[in-house]
């Protein structure tokens, strides 16, 4: 018999997905918070409110799988309630519904006031940048817009999310503010496009005058730009990198292909020849960059031609960072009326080709940082090591610094000055200076 959980009102959010994802649980957890509630991240709690992710097929399996796995224990009586959001609700409401029944409620992504109202909370819209972090106490993420404008064939992201939508400039440096006098020292900044950013509220793309704004902020030491767009780049962000040394030197930028044909075929409004023009723009203005970007490999009509323009490019351009993912057919995208062609095992032997030409590249660099000082940030210790990022390194998806813990202490959320010893292809090992 089904009996009810003695641990009452608690929420506990799960987060899936990407970083856009883990900004918006934590705005969820800072109102419920401001309205009384217990709220933890991803713990036990007798309401569940599942943040999900629909982008590629993997991530939705997750999703779905996370959803079931909180309905048996809602089966058991383990948790009382069970609620839905994010995208793969946003996108997949109907079948949802129709699948799982047994949810409490679904909502989509902008439903945010609803999904309060169901946990007997209301929306405070006074509440500006009040979030419960769930990162490492140095770094957060700051969402400076919501949604994108961009057609690209394989992404469903803007039957997610909507059109684009920039949050004002005096918003973001009060968010900025409030993270810094919270002990956060990085930000990270995050958007579908953030290149876009100020074309809808200032009619001009207006990524650098917030970059002008946020180095004013006491406590930020470091900036980060997260998820550029090529096409129709201001330029003029870049002045600023070289000017400000808060802002890292740093900038993630998805690719996705670099055919002529793929290219045109993804919509992405631009060229091999352009492309490649840019990226060598960004390293004559701001010549210590790192760049990170994202590839698609086993998009529908790729040949082994496009595929062998594709890997002699990443040969050639030498990125600092580089992830690669299998295409993925995706409903209602302008790609999906295309045939997905290309086999999977096809796809993913030509990622784990790119992967082992990134590795490589990855590991001669890193010879290179051989007897280099960088400053470093402390995220955390794990076994005998601190492990820490320099300004060149993202959290969880880029090389990481290990400095023994058994012979130096270092505290976790502050920075050191340290020494590479050592290197292999992601890790970066180190003596600490000071």
């Amino acid at each position: 018999m089904r009996t009810k959980s003695l641990k009452k009102n608690k929420i506990n959010v799960v987060t899936l997905g990407c970083s856009k994802n883990v900004y918006d649980s934590e705005v969820l957890m800072g109102q419920l918070k401001a309205n009384g509630k217990d709220v933890v991240h991803e713990e036990e709690g007798n309401v569940v409110v599942i943040n999900t992710c629909g982008f590629i097929n993997n991530a939705k399996e997750e999703s779905v799988n996370t959803i079931l796995e909180f309905m048996q224990k809602k089966e058991t009586g383990e948790v009382d309630k069970v609620f839905v959001t994010g995208c793969l609700s946003e996108r997949y409401k109907p079948d949802l519904q129709k699948e799982i029944p047994n949810v409490d409620e679904y909502f989509g992504t902008t439903e945010l006031p609803q999904l309060l109202k169901a946990l007997g909370a209301d929306y405070k819209h006074e509440l500006i940048g009040e979030r419960l972090t769930t990162t490492p106490k140095n770094y957060a993420y700051l969402k400076i817009a919501e949604g994108c404008d961009r057609p690209c064939s394989f992404c469903a992201i803007p039957l997610m999310r909507g059109k684009h939508k920039s949050t004002p400039i005096e918003d973001l440096v009060t968010e900025a503010e409030k993270l810094a006098a919270n002990g956060v020292k990085e930000l990270i900044l995050i958007a579908q496009d953030l290149t876009y950013y100020g074309l809808d509220l200032y009619k001009k793309r207006n990524l650098a005058e917030l970059l002008e704004h946020l180095v004013k902020v006491d406590g930020i030491e470091w900036i980060r730009l997260h998820y550029a767009f090529p096409t129709g780049f201001p330029m003029d962000v870049l002045d600023v990198m070289n000017r400000e040394p808060k802002i890292c030197n740093y900038l993630d930028i998805p690719l996705q292909h670099i055919s002529d044909n793929i290219l045109k075929s993804m919509r992405r409004g631009t060229t091999k020849e352009k492309t490649t023009k840019l990226l060598k723009s960004f390293r004559e203005v701001v010549p210590n960059m790192t760049i990170r970007t994202t590839l698609i490999v086993g998009y529908p009509g790729e040949t082994e031609e496009d595929f062998q323009t594709l890997k002699n490019w990443v040969k050639e351009m030498r990125f600092e960072r580089l992830g690669c993912f299998t295409y993925s057919h995706e409903e209602n995208t302008h790609a999906y009326n295309l045939e997905d062609d290309v086999p999977e095992a096809v796809k993913i032997e030509r990622a784990n080709q790119i992967m082992a030409i990134q590795s490589q590249i990855s590991w001669e660099l890193n010879q290179a940082k051989i007897g280099q000082e960088f400053k470093v940030v402390i995220d955390r210790k794990e076994g005998n090591y601190f492990v820490g990022r320099t300004e060149f390194d993202s959290p969880d998806v880029d090389n990481e610094v290990l400095i023994d813990a058994t012979s130096t202490y270092l505290k976790t959320g502050e920075y050191a000055q340290v020494k590479i010893i050592e290197a292999e292809d992601f890790d970066l090992y180190a003596e600490a200076l000071n």
